[in-house]
């Protein structure tokens, strides 16, 4: 009896033995899956860090972009001002006073070239383009080539950067 008793004490122990290694285990698992989802939450956090680095960064890019939008809108007028000043003046024959007005007007348009405004070159004849072009009216085409087709630029367009801020305002034949 006493081996009969001795092998069921052992047994026991064996089986003690196995839950400890078994649990043993399952902590040591669970200390690798603690890490790993930490890793995770490290990796997402340090993803949506460099996401929010560069989107402030664009939007930076564009306030300073449109504020500059503004103002440039705000002073084609004066441009437009300067063309018609030019052609009265250019009417009447009085060289210094024109010549006068070609400097500034240079000057001017040098600071918003400078600036990244620029002309939209439109020519009479060139082919009318919804997306590029502002129909203002639509006259008969003095020729059968012209229909379709810009006769006449009313006001100039302008783009600061690779945005048009201003369109070109046209007539079109029809």
């Amino acid at each position: 009896m006493s081996k009969k008793r001795a092998k069921k004490t052992e047994e026991p122990k064996k089986e003690d033995s196995i839950k400890q290694e078994v649990n043993q285990q399952l902590e040591d698992n669970s200390d690798v899956d603690e890490l790993q989802l930490e890793k995770e939450k490290f990796l997402r956090l340090f993803a949506e860090f460099e996401n929010y680095k560069k989107r402030t960064a664009r939007e930076r890019i564009e306030l300073f972009t449109t504020a500059s939008e503004e103002l440039m809108t705000s002073l084609l007028p004066i441009l437009d001002d300067f063309d018609r000043a030019n052609a009265e003046i250019e009417k009447n024959m009085d060289n210094e006073i024109f010549k006068g007005v070609i400097l500034i007007q240079n000057k001017f348009k040098d600071v918003l070239t400078s600036k990244g405004l620029s002309l939209i070159e439109v020519k009479k004849g060139d082919k009318f383009n919804a997306d590029n072009h502002e129909a203002v009216t639509q006259i008969e085409a003095p020729s059968s080539k012209l229909k379709g087709k810009i006769i006449d630029v009313i006001e100039k367009g302008y783009k600061l950067g690779e945005k048009i801020i201003r369109y070109p305002k046209v007539v079109i034949g029809k």
